[in-house]
């Protein structure tokens, strides 16, 4: 075994421990969401080597080739990604981990509602509140996928008027606006002009009010991806030119997360500038 190998052993035996710890689904699905966004093509084929029929790594693969084609504007293995989900499905049945995967392949292949909806009830039934099953459903409701504004709005509505206090889907309203003032700002004529004026509406002014006086309490959100959302949060209340946006900035703290700060340029710059703005007024 070459150094090399070594190596990426030792890595493999890291993730493995990291995957066979409890099963927080919300955690797990974060983990490998980061994980797929970084790892390699050779640290895959070791693994499939060492464990062919491991439900994480198979998942892992799943994210991973995802995520890729995402990038590259075009899943060119998407039947092989949907036959991995399965797979895992089979071999890992409580885990809505595959599930949401093949949810975000037939989101982006745009499928009709009839083969999306049963899997994303096998997401429910497994996670009731997972963040990113409900997350890629908003997705594909959206009026840019196979979706409408009303739809999206429904299946918020229904969410949120059952979601626990400081449950992991929290942000999905905030994702709402920010795609209202997304499709504002990129509109033709007076719509892009005043894409602003979105934020004096009362849905923007609840959403944005509620959360900023309550998300930045130490230990409200404890969900794994909680800086993402923060991050949002800060967003749009810099935009919104909120009085209380300065909360969000501290909660978040140094943890610039790309998304959605790379919308306006550079993710860190865009933060930086809004960060010191609002927090030197005060």
């Amino acid at each position: 075994m070459d150094l090399g190998t070594g190596l990426l052993d030792m890595h493999i035996d890291l993730v493995e421990e990291l995957l066979a710890g409890p099963q927080d689904w919300d955690r797990r699905t974060h983990w490998f969401t980061v994980l797929a966004a970084a790892v390699t093509p050779s640290t895959i084929q070791l693994w499939s080597r060492r464990r062919p029929e491991s439900a994480d790594l198979l998942l892992l693969h799943a994210w991973a080739d995802l995520l890729h084609g995402r990038r590259r504007g075009q899943l060119d293995n998407a039947q092989d990604i949907i036959v991995a989900c399965h797979h895992a499905a089979r071999l890992q049945p409580a885990d809505p981990g595959p599930w949401t995967v093949l949810l975000g392949v037939l989101r982006d292949l745009r499928r009709h509602p009839r083969e999306v909806f049963p899997v994303w009830d096998e997401i429910i039934r497994r996670d009731a509140w997972h963040r990113e099953g409900h997350l890629q459903m908003l997705g594909y409701l959206s009026p840019e996928e196979c979706g409408s504004s009303t739809q999206q709005n429904a299946f918020v509505d229904n969410a949120t008027a059952r979601m626990p206090l400081g449950a992991p889907p929290v942000a999905l309203e905030l994702h709402v606006l920010l795609g209202r003032y997304r499709r504002a700002v990129t509109s033709n004529g007076l719509t892009g002009l005043l894409a602003d004026r979105i934020f004096d509406q009362p849905f923007a002014n609840s959403v944005l009010g509620t959360a900023l006086s309550t998300w930045p309490r130490p230990g409200f959100l404890s969900h794994a991806a909680a800086l993402a959302d923060l991050n949002v949060l800060a967003y749009l209340a810099a935009h919104a030119r909120h009085r209380d946006a300065a909360n969000a900035f501290r909660a978040v703290g140094a943890t610039v997360t790309p998304w959605p700060w790379r919308l306006d340029g550079d993710p860190l710059e865009q933060y930086s500038t809004w960060r010191k703005y609002f927090l030197t007024r005060v």
